[in-house]
């Protein structure tokens, strides 16, 4: 039987790519295949920029659901208006780790709108309506299509030609965040000068104090 392993789930706006601005309920799954270090060896790489907290299931409205209705239930109640359409973000970690069939259809169900923020590394169900792929370097992409691919920058060793070979319909750079964030968004401005293709992608919700 599969059990959910949810970090938290909570109601905000969505704050970076494409969407960005869009009232959106985020649900947080717990784990990533590119942080422990026997997945580290298999991958050949290790995100060790992450700004987020996906471990275990004792955040806001987390915990673990034993199947994808008992989830996608628990995740409507934090929906603020029955009336709207209905926008919910699938994010980690890694969400592929969880995410099936399954939760895509009991969520299509209750007239969810469904996005994906994934590292790539996992392909996705292809009933997902927005697919937004995060890839890392020294990471094999096996989700070569979708709507975002979003990197943060500045990744040396990315080859970012090759990257504007997927099948995807926005390209963006994403400054990193953390002591160099400051330099991290010069240089991705002027990489989007540089490079037109790609457009920039800035992390509103923290510059607004959202979550």
């Amino acid at each position: 039987m599969t059990t959910y392993s949810i970090k938290e789930i909570y109601y905000t706006l969505q704050g970076e790519g494409i969407q960005a601005g869009r009232a959106a309920l985020f649900c947080r799954f717990a784990g990533c295949n590119l942080w422990s270090g026997l997945e580290k060896d298999r991958l050949g790489a290790q995100c060790n920029f992450c700004d987020t907290d996906f471990l275990g299931t004792n955040g806001e409205n987390g915990g673990r659901f034993k199947t994808a209705s008992e989830l996608a239930r628990h995740a409507n109640k934090f929906w603020p208006d029955e009336t709207t359409k209905k926008f919910i973000v699938l994010t980690g970690g890694e969400p592929m780790l969880q995410v099936d069939s399954s939760l895509i259809s009991e969520l299509h169900n209750l007239n969810f709108e469904i996005a994906i923020e994934t590292n790539g590394t996992i392909i996705c169900p292809p009933e997902i309506d927005w697919i937004c792929v995060s890839p890392k370097a020294g990471t094999k992409i096996a989700q070569k299509t979708g709507n975002e691919l979003k990197v943060i920058y500045p990744q040396p060793e990315l080859n970012f030609s090759k990257l504007l070979d997927l099948s995807f319909e926005y390209f963006l750079i994403q400054p990193m965040d953390g002591p160099d964030a400051e330099e991290n968004t010069a240089a991705s401005v002027e990489f989007c000068k540089e490079n037109p293709n790609w457009r920039l992608s800035l992390q509103t919700h923290k510059q607004l104090g959202l979550k």
